[in-house]
């Protein structure tokens, strides 16, 4: 059997999902020290330009439930029973007063008896419930009070029996009465486990039009069933106790009886033995002003339990969290089309973010970033240094990199703007297997072009130096100092693959990292600045590259305040001891010696510092940068490119080294 539902997937016309934005923001998130996952899941938080994120989401969850609950109270019902009986009782003293021929002992009782009812409204009720009313629209407000009773209650349990019992006969009373007997019947079957499909289905033939949701089988029933008669016990807690009395005794003049009652406690004790996971001891705390029937009550702590539910599946906060959790059936219904539009836009960029390769799980379970998205986020650094370095200097992109100089030998995809020679016999190739898999398309494809790479006629062996001290991660250049990595890393990679790249971090010790590790690398809050390590490190780097041209960089926001004892053993002294400073002197000497073109990058403003980094180039007759963090990945780049020793690199390139424009200050 086929089944159609309203199309709920937002623009079928928009474009796919674009991964671009999403992987720069969980890359810088990575950078500041989350793991991949929670970085994913902050994104999916906060969204982005044309996305609304989870946050927005559950803002407006939490606004429909405070509204709820600061609107509404729950004397709808007594309040409608109050104003019939006032009628009720008005219209019965305007009658007494005109008929002149009841008899005045007569007239008198009645008065009497109207004058004494009791202010609570239901015993006021029941107290009239044997009354012999003399006005015909009296009576028929007192009967009005006994059949809102009824449609209420029903209500509170059959969604809309409150609109589709009103002016039923006493057939339809009957009807329901019926309903509920078999139903009952069915449920305490079903308990003993004794029912079958067949007794459902007979239940359902004979009184299926009680049942919109058109349920399947008994569970779907009781499903149904059993979330309105809890959210009714939950309108029930919720009441004060004095409101609580007053529905128990009113309860009882339902349709002009109590058999209605009885049937519906039997109902929500039987359901409430076949669904004791449902919430059936909670409440609320109403506090408006505008008045709340049985039924619409009922729907109301049934709306405030989805709310609920779909705060705690937009919270993602707990294990094994998916966007895939979400409701958008429940989501729509309390925010709308759109709310649901988002959210499954929101699920796919997390599956597509999953599918993409992006992210790899690793062999203890958590998510890393893969190679292919290291490379997409240092693509899309290496574009923010170009712009940055070109709207400096107004120079042309850095795609240029590397077209100067001899063949490489090794080839890449053409991109916009690419002036290298095609590589001929591997972009037929490429077009052939194309071909292979899909003969019906066409001879080339521009995805098939490849070029031939050149490269620089000297090679470099370039050691980064990165300061991971506690000052780096206490004054916020964590994230640009990684950031200037990987964009130099990228830089090398895919441009100037015969170079040697090295990258070490220097902190109370010193290391050596691939790019993989130092993005993931948490801020470090040990104490210690550890440049004679890391000298030492980067001299060694040189050595295994004795043909290569030495290339020393530098980032650094203190002066050293740790070296490295002969036996291995860190020794740490702050203020910084001579014997630091000359341990860390003598291996910048040793660098300098092989030749290193050798560029400090100081961060901050310490006057003493300074002093100590001008003097520390000095001695190698290399460069003090002292960059804004937000040009530092520029400088770092601007420096690598300068320190290319080929003339060719040094014409095409020597604009960007920023000499005489205020760049350079040391």
């Amino acid at each position: 059997m086929s089944r159609y539902r309203k199309y709920d997937g937002g623009d079928p016309l928009a474009p796919p999902v674009d991964l671009a934005e999403a992987l720069d923001a969980i890359g810088e998130d990575v950078m500041a020290g989350y793991s991949p996952e929670r970085a994913m899941q902050e994104f999916l938080r906060r969204g982005d330009r044309d996305r609304v994120g989870l946050d927005e989401l559950s803002r407006r969850v939490a606004e429909k439930r405070r509204d709820l609950l600061r609107r509404h109270n729950l004397d709808g019902t007594m309040q409608e029973v109050r104003e019939l009986l006032d009628r009720a009782v008005l219209e019965e003293r305007k009658q007494l007063a005109r008929d002149v021929e009841l008899d005045d002992a007569d007239r008198d009782f009645r008065e009497m008896q109207l004058d004494n009812l009791s202010p609570n409204t239901a015993a006021a009720v029941t107290e009239l419930a044997s009354y012999d009313w003399q006005s015909r629209e009296a009576r028929e407000a007192y009967e009005q009070i006994k059949d809102l009773l009824g449609r209420e209650l029903l209500d509170q349990r059959f969604a809309g029996m409150k609109q589709a019992m009103e002016n039923a006969t006493d057939e339809d009373r009957a009807a329901v009465n019926e309903m509920l007997e078999d139903l009952n019947e069915l449920l305490e079957k079903h308990q003993r486990g004794e029912d079958t499909q067949d007794d459902f289905d007979d239940f359902m033939a004979k009184h299926g039009d009680f049942f919109p949701e058109q349920p399947g089988n008994i569970d779907e029933l009781l499903d149904t069933l059993a979330q309105r008669s809890a959210a009714a016990q939950r309108m029930l807690n919720s009441m004060s106790p004095e409101q609580r009395e007053q529905l128990m005794q009113l309860s009882q003049q339902a349709f002009g009886s109590p058999a209605l009652m009885e049937q519906l406690a039997r109902m929500d004790a039987n359901l409430q033995a076949l669904r004791p996971g449902e919430d059936w001891g909670g409440s609320e705390q109403f506090e408006g002003g505008e008045g709340l029937g049985l039924g619409d009550g009922t729907g109301a702590l049934q709306d405030l339990a989805e709310l609920d539910q779909l705060a705690d599946q937009l919270s993602q906060s707990y294990g094994g969290a998916r966007l895939d959790d979400i409701d958008l059936d429940q989501l729509s219904r309390q925010l709308g089309d759109q709310a649901a539009v988002d959210a499954r836009a929101l699920q796919r960029l997390e599956q597509a973010l999953r599918d993409s390769g992006y992210l790899q799980r690793g062999s203890d379970g958590q998510y890393r970033l893969s190679p292919k998205a290291m490379r997409q986020l240092g693509k899309a650094l290496l574009r923010d240094v170009a712009q940055r370095m070109s709207g400096r200097q107004g120079q042309r992109e850095l795609r240029a990199a590397g077209a100067a100089g001899d063949l490489s030998g090794a080839t890449r995809e053409w991109q916009f703007g690419d002036t290298e020679p095609w590589d001929l016999p591997r972009t037929v190739l490429n077009g052939v297997r194309r071909r292979a898999a899909d003969p019906s398309g066409r001879l080339m494809e521009i995805e098939d072009v490849e070029v031939q790479e050149t490269e620089a006629r000297t090679q470099a062996a370039v050691a980064l130096l990165v300061d991971t001290s506690f000052s780096m991660a206490m004054d916020g250049r964590w994230v640009p100092m990684k950031r200037t990595a990987l964009a130099l890393h990228t830089l090398i990679r895919s441009r100037f693959r015969g170079d040697a790249l090295q990258l070490i971090t220097f902190g109370r010790a010193a290391q050596v990292m691939e790019i993989e590790q130092l993005t993931a690398l948490d801020a470090r809050w040990d104490k210690g600045t550890n440049l004679h390590h890391g000298l030492l490190l980067a001299n060694r780097h040189f050595r295994k590259h004795p043909n290569a041209q030495p290339v020393l960089l530098v980032v650094t926001d203190g002066e050293p305040t740790s070296h490295l004892e002969p036996d291995g053993e860190v020794w740490f002294s702050y203020p910084p001891h001579p014997l630091t400073i000359a341990n860390a002197v003598r291996e910048l000497d040793n660098a300098g010696r092989m030749g290193a073109q050798t560029t400090f990058f100081r961060l901050g403003d310490d006057p003493g510092l300074a002093r100590f980094i001008e003097s520390m180039a000095k001695r190698v007759d290399g460069r003090v940068v002292a960059p804004e963090l937000d040009d530092l990945g520029a400088a770092v780049v601007g420096s690598y490119l300068g320190d290319r020793s080929a003339a060719s690199y040094r014409d095409h390139f020597g604009d960007w080294m920023g000499g005489g424009r205020g760049f350079w200050v040391g």
